[in-house]
């Protein structure tokens, strides 16, 4: 005699090696906001229903719904805005940046050619720090082969679709910088702006790529958590006959940019 099978209670995924009873629930409930999230359900920017509709809707108590957005926010999928709702992240920005290996006799600041930039986005200093011998600028002189002491720093944000998503840092051996150049807020594509001022053509010389967490002060630049995961973008520009003259490190929001290189030409 045929049986009916076991009914499945409201919202539980269908059993998959992947989502078994071995699975806790308030992840197989975050699989499933995330697989509606990538099917357009919830688009970018759209508030996710509130804590009682979706345990409502998928048959699970509070705790698990929190759980499981608490697992999505984890990943970068969600923004949690207290007192207000969550909300579905908009796709990460893609970094464009072009690899001719016939020639690299150029640097404009990839960021800036990559991305357009709209209202109130763009690249804005924020200090001129002297070069103290932190680790970091250890790292600048050796990198440029001077001392510490002969170099200039500045630090700078570059918004887009906003909200902070790089925080930048230059060291250069030569100044004093102009006084317009350092002032806090000034904005522009400061690869340029510093080349203008030594009055010198800048090439790619290196480019590296890495990640790190984020320590205090660029949590409060970015205004993420400390030790959120940073993508690093560092190198050295150097003037047409091969002579350091840059040295940057990009520290960038990892869940909302990725970089892309692009070995043949678009």
């Amino acid at each position: 005699m045929a049986t009916n099978p076991p009914s499945t209670p409201p919202g539980t995924p269908p059993s998959t090696p992947e989502n078994q009873q071995s699975t806790p629930v308030y992840r197989r409930l975050a699989r499933r906001l995330q697989d509606r999230i990538d099917a357009g359900g919830y688009p970018a920017g759209a508030r996710l229903p509130s804590e009682p509709e979706l345990s409502a809707e998928f048959g699970v108590n509070r705790l698990t719904v929190r759980q499981a957005v608490a697992e999505l926010e984890r990943a970068a999928v969600v923004e949690i805005r207290r007192g207000v709702g969550t909300f579905v992240r908009p796709p990460a920005v893609r970094v464009s940046i072009a690899v001719d290996p016939r020639s690299q006799r150029f640097d404009l600041g990839s960021v800036h050619e990559a991305v357009p930039a709209g209202h109130g986005d763009g690249e804005f200093v924020v200090a001129a720090p002297p070069v103290t011998g932190s680790a970091e600028d250890e790292e600048a002189a050796r990198q440029l082969g001077r001392a510490p002491g002969e170099l200039h720093r500045l630090d700078s944000v570059i918004r887009l679709g906003g909200r902070a998503r790089a925080a930048c840092s230059y060291w250069v051996p030569f100044g004093p910088l102009p006084a317009e150049l350092v002032r806090p807020g000034h904005a522009g594509n400061l690869v340029l702006d510093l080349a203008r001022a030594a009055g010198v053509e800048l090439e790619y010389d290196w480019r590296a790529f890495g990640a790190i967490g984020a320590d205090l002060a660029d949590a409060e630049l970015l205004g993420v958590p400390a030790g959120t995961p940073l993508l690093v973008r560092e190198g050295v520009s150097c003037t047409p006959d091969g002579t350091p003259a840059l040295y940057v490190r990009r520290r960038i929001d990892g869940s909302s940019a990725r970089f892309v290189l692009h070995f043949r030409e678009r």
